[in-house]
């Protein structure tokens, strides 16, 4: 059965006069995703962001949303935040969203569970100018929650936040992620926020598309690992497979390479001295998520 991407890109490209800012991109963005854009500032995130939502044209290439082309109907189904909320800000929290319900043909009387669920329902009269940056992204976030979309695009929605507005962020997507279905498409160059959220990375560099990787997939290669450098990898494998329930771990050439059970490394080494098998060394190492990233994104 072929994966529902309710948002895809083939091969787009945009030129400003003589430089892409988007470079031959081709994302897939799955049904319950929480799919992190992530590259340095102006390496072309929210641009292709405003190529999805049709607030830039593409120079070449095709959008897809919901496996559709045709995407007027389609863009209904989607709210953002791009760059600042645009609030009213001599109004409250309340009259913000009245006005963008009027706009958007929303039900108002869903304005306060919104309010709730974004923590902003204890606002009063408070002016929206007079909100911390954070509680604008949460009005920003619930005015995109009007349209009931099923998908929300996120430019950066953590950007300068302190670690308590990160956290109610953070949290807000959880819950419409897991609570609601949303599906969600997240900009940022924050590597250990972003990682405490997604299931699928895209990383942009220079406008190109350097790769696609679920977190699955990035937490199995910024894994802790041991190495056992020994004369008989074939006969070290034999012995920690039999010895240790569940253990996991592959042979190279001269070692085996140990990727779980790692708090219990002496047990190893003492398992296998005593099984005659001899170890020159033994390492406990890191691929860490920040040197997967440079590698990728450049210093």
């Amino acid at each position: 059965m072929q994966e529902e991407y309710v948002i895809e890109t083939k091969n787009i490209f945009k030129r400003y006069k003589n430089k892409f800012a988007v470079n031959d991109v081709s994302v897939h963005v799955k049904r319950g995703d929480i799919y992190g854009l992530i590259g340095k500032n102006g390496a072309g995130k929210t641009t292709l962001m405003k190529l999805i939502l049709g607030l830039a044209n593409p120079t070449k290439g095709e959008v897809k949303l919901f496996g559709d082309t045709k995407l007027d109907e389609a863009r209904k189904k989607i709210g953002s935040l791009i760059e600042d909320p645009g609030l009213y800000k001599g109004c409250t929290a309340y009259e913000n969203m009245l006005r963008f319900s009027i706009l958007y043909g929303a039900d108002k009387n869903e304005i306060h569970s919104l309010l709730k669920l974004v923590g902003l329902d204890d606002t009063g009269n408070k002016k929206a100018g007079a909100f911390s940056l954070g509680m604008k992204q949460r009005l920003g976030i619930a005015i995109a929650l009007l349209s009931h979309p099923e998908v929300l695009i996120l430019d950066e929605p953590i950007n300068g936040l302190d670690p308590a507005g990160i956290k109610e962020i953070r949290d807000i997507i959880l819950n419409l992620n897991r609570e609601h279905g949303v599906t969600f498409i997240i900009s940022s160059h924050l590597l250990d926020e972003l990682a405490k959220v997604v299931t699928c990375y895209g990383i942009i560099n220079n406008g190109l598309l350097t790769q696609e990787v679920t977190a699955k997939e990035l937490e199995a290669q910024c894994r802790h690992f041991a190495t056992v450098k020994t004369t008989d990898p074939a006969a070290a494998a034999k012995i920690l497979t039999e010895g240790f329930d569940g253990i996991e771990l592959s042979e190279g050439e001269g070692c085996v390479t140990i990727y779980s059970h790692i708090d219990r490394t002496a047990e190893i080494n003492e398992r296998l001295v005593k099984s005659g098998v001899s170890v020159s060394e033994l390492t406990v190492s890191t691929n860490g998520l920040e040197e997967f990233f440079i590698e990728r994104l450049g210093r």
